[in-house]
């Protein structure tokens, strides 16, 4: 997370991205599942794979529609335009909040009256005066379902979370061993976490994406366990061509499905787990050592 701070001059407000931006239209696209993204917590054979992550990228997919949009508002008003999609130092949260989609709830993400915990934001920068709309009205109130939901415990206070204990950052960002005491924690989520997304009441008024690289491909729903610690580097980048799930590599990846393995409880996967005890990656062998000790008894 060392961009944060790295970058903290950038994130002061649009004009310190772009000095010549005079407006920013936010936008969001809904990716709500059609089923229970929280159905697999019960099935520790399974790896569970963030809802987001079940198809293709959606960087790709919202930036191509966001510079088709840009490029039409440039051509009609004479304007320049920027497009981000989760590239750059945008404070994409509040600005969607002040633009009226939603506001920002207890668990830090945008919610939206409409669409719930699932939306994609993405943000054109212009240079086009245009005057703001309402800002949303928190309506988070005195629930705090999000919060009593994480696993590990991550949220501080409202509106605050610790990175380091955040399922979604260890699983995605973290590059090195995840650190053993919140292991056991992580149950068999393998990419991402959906929990506090998925608790939140305002989700009954999401509807279902019918977006279709949006919906899941039927082997990232509720994928084996043991057939994901079999990949290969070649058979990981081949599975996860176009997925959001290829920019961490296959070390990261297995490293994630040794520890949902370990926490399985399922001595039959010893032999599984026993093949990657001398992978080449330290990082898996780290995670093939601990989901051994843990399927012994012995962590």
């Amino acid at each position: 997370m060392g961009w944060l701070p790295e970058k903290a001059d950038r994130r002061i407000g649009p004009s310190a991205l772009w000095p010549e931006a005079r407006s920013v239209i936010a936008l969001g696209l809904n990716y709500a599942p059609a089923e229970d993204p929280l159905a697999l917590a019960g099935r520790p054979d399974r790896g569970a794979i963030s809802v987001y992550a079940r198809n293709r990228d959606y960087h790709d997919l919202v930036k191509k529609r966001l510079k088709a949009l840009g490029r039409w508002i440039g051509e009609t008003w004479g304007c320049g335009i920027k497009v981000f999609v989760d590239t750059a130092p945008v404070m994409e949260k509040p600005l969607a909040m002040h633009a009226g989609i939603g506001w920002q709830g207890k668990h830090t993400n945008l919610v939206s009256r409409e669409f719930g915990s699932w939306l994609f934001l993405g943000e054109i920068y212009t240079t086009l005066e245009i005057g703001p709309d309402a800002a949303g009205d928190d309506a988070c109130g005195s629930c705090q379902a999000c919060l009593d939901a994480c696993p590990t415990d991550a949220f501080p206070a409202p509106r605050q979370i610790d990175a380091r204990r955040c399922i979604s950052y260890l699983t995605i960002e973290h590059k090195g061993p995840i650190p053993e005491e919140l292991r056991p924690l992580m149950g068999n989520r393998i990419y991402g976490c959906d929990d506090c997304l998925a608790v939140c009441p305002w989700n009954k008024f999401a509807k279902a994406t019918t977006e279709p690289a949006f919906l899941p491909r039927a082997e990232l729903t509720a994928p084996r366990l043991a057939d994901l610690a079999r990949l290969d580097d070649a058979a990981f980048r081949a599975l996860f061509t176009a997925s959001p799930i290829k920019r961490i590599g296959r070390g990261r990846f297995v490293r994630n499905v040794l520890i949902a393995l370990g926490n399985s409880g399922d001595k039959a996967r010893i032999p599984t787990v026993q093949a990657l005890a001398g992978d080449v990656d330290p990082v898996v062998r780290d995670a093939a050592e601990w989901a051994l000790g843990r399927l012994r008894g012995m962590r």
